[in-house]
């Protein structure tokens, strides 16, 4: 679990998250098919966000985790966009059942959810979105921010996934590494050291351990350029990030279709 101080640090960064007007216009008007579900696991329920394709064949589904504001609007946006890119997306609200104010009260709130909990809710997620009859048993993980860590970590849980996409998000220790069986793609902001920084050590403990970790750095990006760079006030170098990001994660996925 992240420390307070870094949750901190990561709202400072992306302050302006909870101002996502435009996401939630996008999705009004988009012409894809989104679904709650509520999944149950143990004496817990999930609620899940899921948007389909619109494809002929069934389709890889891709398990995106939040950043630590929750599910927000931005979150329920980059579902769509998957969606559009040709994937079921399933994003499960890992605060489903607490009860927060604004942006600060969420980012307590995830810093005050157990690790194994999350799992569980992920675990759960997934065997659902699995489960869907246009899914072709095809399951990767992304996540953003603090859903960025987490991607990295579930990649050393579940042993079926394809891939693991980590946006800006913190890496395992080397104990958990180990176990990690699919290649892990990396995403990172030239002006976030805090996350940054680790990519070097991350790359050269990853290879010693035999796993495939694939990092790029987007030079001049801050911390949560996938949101802040397609936002209406995005600067040049968060939106080119965004943009350059973007394509690579669709060209990656293709190879898990």
């Amino acid at each position: 679990m992240k420390t307070f101080i870094s949750l901190i640090a990561c709202f400072i960064f992306t302050v302006s998250s909870n101002a996502q007007d435009w996401a939630k216009a996008r999705l009004d008007k988009s012409p894809r098919h989104p679904e709650w579900a509520k999944v149950k696991h143990g004496n817990r329920t999930l609620d899940c966000f899921i948007v389909y394709p619109e494809v002929k064949e069934k389709a890889t589904a891709v398990l995106v985790i939040h950043e630590v504001f929750g599910l927000t609007d931005w979150a329920r946006n980059a579902a769509d966009e998957l969606a559009e890119a040709g994937y079921i997306a399933i994003v499960p609200d890992l605060l489903s059942g607490k009860k927060y104010d604004d942006v600060q009260g969420a980012v307590k709130a995830v810093h005050e959810l157990p690790e194994k909990q999350v799992t569980a809710d992920l675990d759960a997620a997934a065997k659902h979105v699995l489960s869907l009859p246009s899914c072709n048993g095809k399951l990767v993980v992304a996540g953003f921010c603090w859903g960025g860590g987490e991607s990295f970590s579930y990649a050393a849980h579940n042993k079926n996934l394809k891939a693991s996409f980590v946006f800006y998000g913190s890496p395992p220790d080397k104990s958990t590494m180990k176990k990690i069986q699919c290649p892990v793609y990396g995403f990172y902001g030239g002006n976030d050291a805090r996350i940054t920084s680790t990519v070097e050590d991350t790359t050269k403990e990853m290879k010693a351990l035999g796993k495939v970790y694939e990092p790029v750095v987007y030079e001049g990006a801050g911390h949560g350029f996938m949101r802040a760079g397609e936002a209406p006030d995005a600067n040049e170098a968060n939106k080119k990030a965004h943009d350059e990001a973007w394509q690579r994660w669709k060209d990656l996925l293709k190879n898990y279709k």
